[in-house]
């Protein structure tokens, strides 16, 4: 085996091809012993080698030799039993970072938007339980402000005037603030503010198309509506709540490459997409 670069598995009737070196990532582990023919267990039949555990499993495995980072599906739930064929394989820093399970598992993120119209401008806070899904959004959202004549304040696009781009209120991390529409300058003059929300490339000024793409674009990055209610009658604030499962942030693992390393290394995380 030694001259040979591709190695196939097949675990439980799947069929795995690899290269050898992945195999090798952590010289004390089964799978490196294997490669090694150190390891009586796991039988060469017609050049492949047969490994009786579950299959669907060691996908999980394997791509934590490729990667060197724990990143499971939000709907995973076999955390006891990945770790029990970890174990199996002697991947020990993999056994490790899985019984570190509060860490992997998904969180339930929310989010909520407050949305008031007050005569010709409309108001908008948005708060999240996630700072790093509100600083997202604040990279997509932008408010454009410039001056407007009486006779076009209301126009749903801006006119050929420079806009300026103002930057949002954030009240915290956890909060955004910024409003559309136009307020009274003076003679027949208006500012008017233009809200532009990415991918979308338009400017809007009138509150409600604002507040029905802001929606659709908090839908379209896998958030679910669960509720609708009115805050304050009085005010016309009303409120949208989101939900959503954010994936944990995949736990990663420096492996030391020196001869005779058993591989055992430090957790820390890796890095993910903003608001993912």
């Amino acid at each position: 085996m030694s001259g040979r670069e591709v190695v196939v598995l097949s675990v439980g009737g799947v069929r795995f091809v690899t290269r050898a070196s992945t195999l090798q990532q952590f010289p004390e582990s089964r799978l490196a012993r294997m490669v090694s023919d150190d390891d009586r267990e796991f039988k060469l039949v017609n050049g492949e080698f047969f490994v009786d555990r579950d299959g669907a499993l060691f996908s999980y495995i394997m791509d934590f030799l490729r990667t060197l980072q724990v990143s499971l599906p939000t709907d995973f739930a076999d955390y006891q039993r990945l770790q029990r064929e970890a174990e199996f394989y002697g991947l020990y820093p993999l056994a490790n970072l899985l019984s570190q399970e509060h860490l992997l598992k998904p969180r339930l993120e929310i989010l909520e938007v407050r949305f008031s119209l007050q005569e010709m401008q409309a108001f908008f806070r948005i708060f999240g339980s996630c700072s790093t899904t509100i600083e997202a959004l604040a990279e997509q959202i932008t408010v454009f402000t410039g001056q407007q004549s009486g006779q076009g304040w209301n126009s749903p696009f801006p006119s050929q005037k420079t806009l300026v781009p103002l930057p949002l209120e954030r009240p915290s991390h956890h909060d955004m603030v910024f409003l559309c529409g136009t307020e009274y300058s003076a003679g027949d003059q208006f500012v008017a503010r233009y809200v532009s929300i990415k991918p979308d490339k338009r400017k809007l000024i009138n509150g409600a198309n604002v507040l029905g793409l802001l929606l659709d674009t908090l839908l379209k990055d896998g958030f679910h509506l669960i509720s609708t209610r009115t805050v304050a009658s009085d005010e016309k604030v009303e409120c949208y709540t989101f939900e959503r499962m954010k994936r944990a942030a995949g736990l990663a693992i420096m492996v030391n490459q020196t001869p005779g390393s058993s591989g055992v290394a430090q957790p820390r995380r890796s890095q993910v997409q903003k608001g993912k």
